[in-house]
């Protein structure tokens, strides 16, 4: 059965909601699900804005078929040959045999890539500035590369200002009947799987992505249609702002994430006392995490979010504890820079975790590593307690600056 959603009177949402999916990419948690979304511009032309994963197939052709009522679809426009979206492309143009596909030239190597689907006198090539005139709708053509594939690119429906901004401004999170972002509290509850959504799919390109906010600076944009998550149609500037701080690299908080692994406990005490001590010291913005229980993706939005962090490990076959390097090595992996770093290490006989940590993080971009380490031999003794405390004081004192 069919379900639909109006966008405006003559564009409709024809996506798919997945709450079954357990890993976005079959890498990132997604407890709430993913909405897949896909529009139908109805004009003199008819243009279906992109499609869906093969999970919501189904779905997908049963809303596309009713929006449609009979007409036939005259362009598909794909924004993202990325699977989650471009999976059904085949599916399209073999029900509708008469539909352009439009897309760049990158676009058209990919499509032979996934797909051996003849594509003969049925392709528009576009490229940026190009336009394309469905009757009182104008498709206005923006490239996007590397945001996050290369072939990406967004359009622009000059009529309505509205902007289809393929992966950008998207979020984890099923749609639980509404599509609007105003029909939520967004902030409260949606803001956080936002945040792990970009900077785990597009954080490694800031500079992409900040070249892209440009181009989409000089546009009139009334509303933002992405492929995951809320349709934008209100407080625009407040989203809009989050990715210029994501991009940028600036911390969007100033607060102190302790992220720690502990084999046995002993160095999950050290992460406690200082977090607790942080919060003597007026700190009250403080995320603390188990690096082992939780999953990285939500280390990297976090790490993201504050400007301060504090890594706590274990020496481990002469390294730095599995974990944390994995958590290391995915920071340095998404560009992650200006953050101002504490480390603690502990070990039973040598340890050298501190040193392998600073080690990597010398290797990202502006990252300032507090001379003060802390350094542990099994368990945090009394005499080592005003270290703690010390650091604390450190780390206060440079949140507040």
């Amino acid at each position: 059965m069919y379900c639909t959603k109006k966008v405006t009177d003559k564009i409709v949402w024809v996506g798919a909601n997945d709450r079954r999916l357990h890993l976005f990419e079959n890498l990132f948690p997604i407890p709430n699900g993913v909405s897949y979304n896909a529009y139908v511009i109805l004009d003199e032309k008819t243009a279906l804005m992109d499609c869906v994963d093969f999970s919501a197939c189904r779905q997908f052709l049963e809303n596309l078929e009713h929006t449609l009522a009979g007409r036939k679809l005259d362009y598909l426009i794909v924004n993202h040959m990325e699977p989650d979206h471009g999976a059904t492309i085949e599916e399209v143009l073999r029900r509708y045999p008469e539909a352009v596909m439009v897309g760049n030239a990158k676009t058209m190597g990919m499509m032979k890539q996934f797909f051996e689907i003849d594509l003969n006198g049925r392709t528009l090539e576009v490229k940026e500035g190009s336009s394309l005139d469905l009757g009182t709708h104008t498709l206005n053509f923006v490239m996007a590369p590397m945001v996050h594939w290369p072939e990406v690119m967004m359009t622009y429906e000059s009529s309505e200002k509205i902007l289809f901004s393929a992966d950008a401004f998207g979020t984890f999170g099923a749609l639980n009947g509404p599509i609007f972002n105003d029909e939520y509290d967004f902030e409260r509850d949606w803001l956080d799987d936002a945040r792990r959504y970009y900077t785990n799919i597009v954080g490694k390109y800031g500079p992409q992505v900040q070249a892209v906010l440009k181009k989409a600076a000089t546009l009139d944009i009334q509303m933002i249609c992405p492929l995951h998550g809320q349709v934008w149609r209100n407080n625009l500037a407040w989203f809009i702002d989050k990715y210029k701080c994501w991009s940028s690299y600036e911390p969007e908080e100033k607060g102190v994430l302790v992220a720690y692994a502990s084999m046995y406990g002993n160095t999950e005490n050290v992460a406690n006392l200082l977090a607790s001590a942080l919060a003597d010291e007026g700190v009250y913005h403080i995320s603390v995490y188990d690096v082992s229980k939780t999953d990285v993706s939500y280390l990297i939005g976090e790490a993201f979010k504050y400007s301060h962090l504090v890594l706590a490990a274990p020496t481990y076959n002469a390294g730095v504890y599995p974990a944390m390097e994995h958590f290391l090595l995915d920071m340095k992996a998404l560009n992650l820079q200006k953050r101002t770093v504490a480390l603690i290490e502990n070990g039973s006989w040598a340890p050298m975790a501190a040193k392998q940590m600073a080690k990597t993080l010398e290797e990202m971009k502006q990252m300032t590593v507090l001379e003060q380490t802390i350094s542990i031999k099994s368990a945090l003794k009394e005499s080592q307690k005003e270290e703690v405390l010390a650091l604390a004081k450190t780390l206060a004192e440079s949140v507040k600056a």
